[in-house]
């Protein structure tokens, strides 16, 4: 859980993937389009992956990947990014990263 914490709170808008999920794919693109580039940690390539599934799911993410992660705080996973930003508050959370244009 400590590496998940620390991993999380490095950048300002953190996601949590696999290399092969389509989903975690979208949420990524989601945000490139939003102006922000998320730094992704692909846990199906981390030695200590499972674990870090398993802390994910502690925090309360409904499913492991992708874990979405903004100023440190769990936002949640797809279903969670797709509501906010059909709500319209995804981009104000995302304000603070977005890259320069």
């Amino acid at each position: 859980m400590d590496k998940v914490t620390r991993l999380a709170t490095e950048k300002g808008v953190v996601v949590f993937t696999k290399s092969s999920c389509c989903l975690c794919y979208a949420v990524n693109i989601l945000f490139q389009e939003l102006g922000v580039i998320p730094v992704v940690h692909e846990i199906d390539k981390d030695p200590e992956g499972k674990e870090i599934e398993k802390a994910i799911t502690r925090l309360g993410c409904p499913t492991p990947v992708p874990a979405v992660f903004i100023g440190g705080k769990l936002v949640g996973s797809t279903n969670e990014v797709m509501s906010l930003h059909l709500s319209g508050s995804l981009t104000q959370l995302l304000k603070p990263y977005r890259a320069l244009s």
